[in-house]
């Protein structure tokens, strides 16, 4: 008795082929399960020309028995919460700072959110550019200084970039003199760090007769790490006491700041806003420009908050970019150049607040631009002047998130 070959799947005509919902390439065993649907049928009496068609193309065919994918194990489509999560306030969220491990910037990030992943970046404009990219969920950025004033650099890359302020930290800087193991201080003949640091510490490097070579550095962790890794006992660095511990330097000298009022302030950046608020204390950051003659405007502006009594914590002038210089032809007297500039205000309000909408609705009428930058509750905790390296979290910052 002649025995049939056995049967090969049926070639399945591509205008009548049911495909399987899968969002990603299968073992054999999953497509067989996935298109348990589609019923193969075997060639008859092994004529290899015989006229197949799909069972579910068959209306002529007996009720089938399909052994169906469950709809709960198919592939989920994937969403936008895949790409980037939004974890709770500050549990497992990608922080982008400027600096190495031991940095402040890094101690304000652990401030603003306790327990995130610590993102260093060795320039500002990484920062923003780590979070616009989904690379970083945050940024934690300084602005100013108590002593050493504005963080330009800052200010500008906040008007070219699209982030937005959702909180603010203010961290007490508290400087040490780092050196290697066993050195001392009479072996010192240079002493490395960021410029600020260098100039907050310079009336107690000298009453400590440090009368020696100071050098800038990118920034304070770096300076500590550098004489770490260069082995470099006639240097020494200003640091934290946390860049000590993990650089493994000694403390040659605690809290050398000239001033212990010296604070930062940093702000938290994110590709969305929050949602202002009036139940908290809430700061607005905004920046504009004018294209008129004269201070006018510019008392314009301010007499729109001081007519609503609402105060401003700062304002700052950057260059205009685009136009810094505006000429004035008078035949009388030649041409006048004017410097050109824009204007960034912090004011203690909320834009969930009427006030502060009526005086941004009357500020546009005589500004050629104005930009909201955020809208943010402010950092209320108390400074607390000490050594420690771990920071206490602040209540303020985006804690929609």
């Amino acid at each position: 008795m002649e025995t049939s070959p056995a049967p090969r799947p049926a070639h399945i005509p591509r205008s009548t082929a049911v495909r399987p919902p899968c969002a990603t390439p299968f073992s054999r065993a999953h497509w067989h399960t996935t298109c348990a649907a589609i019923r193969r049928v075997p060639r008859v009496n092994g004529d290899s020309n015989s006229s197949i068609k799909p069972a579910l193309a068959d209306h002529a065919a007996p009720p089938l028995d399909l052994d169906l994918l469950p709809v709960s194990n198919l592939p989920r489509p994937l969403t936008i919460t895949d790409l980037s999560p939004a974890p709770m306030h500050g549990s497992q969220l990608r922080v982008a700072y400027q600096g190495v491990p031991g940095a402040y910037s890094e101690a304000a990030a652990a401030k603003a959110y306790p327990s995130c992943d610590a993102i260093p970046c060795d320039q500002f404009e990484v920062a923003f550019q780590a979070v616009e990219l989904w690379i970083a969920d945050r940024a934690v950025l300084p602005v100013e200084n108590s002593l050493g004033g504005s963080i330009h650099r800052n200010y500008d890359l906040l008007l070219r970039h699209r982030l937005h302020i959702v909180g603010e930290v203010q961290l007490p800087v508290h400087h040490c003199l780092l050196a290697l193991p066993g050195v001392r201080r009479d072996l010192l003949t240079r002493v490395i760090s960021h410029p600020q640091a260098l100039a907050q510490c310079e009336l107690t490097l000298n009453a400590m007769g440090l009368n020696v070579a100071r050098e800038a550095f990118d920034d304070t962790a770096a300076a500590a790490e550098h004489v770490a890794a260069a082995g470099l006992r006639d240097t020494a660095a200003i640091a934290s006491s946390r860049a000590a511990e993990l650089y493994g330097l000694q403390v040659l000298a605690d809290g050398i700041q000239d001033d212990a009022g010296n604070v930062t302030r940093f702000v938290m950046l994110a590709r969305e806003p929050i949602i202002p608020r009036t139940d908290r204390p809430f700061k607005t950051s905004i920046v504009f420009a004018h294209d008129r003659e004269g201070t006018s405007v510019l008392f314009k502006v301010l007499s729109a908050f001081a007519f609503r009594d609402i105060s401003l914590t700062k304002i700052e002038s950057r260059p205009h970019r685009h136009r810094p210089i505006r000429l004035v032809d008078d035949a009388n007297v030649g041409t006048a150049k004017h410097f050109e500039y824009m204007f960034y205000i912090d004011f203690q309000a909320s834009m969930a607040e009427v006030r502060a909408q009526n005086a941004l609705s009357e500020i546009q009428e005589f500004t050629s631009f104005l930009r909201v930058l955020g809208s943010y509750p402010m950092d209320m905790t108390p400074w607390e002047y000490s050594s420690s390296s771990s920071p206490s979290p602040a209540p303020g910052g985006d804690t929609s998130r």
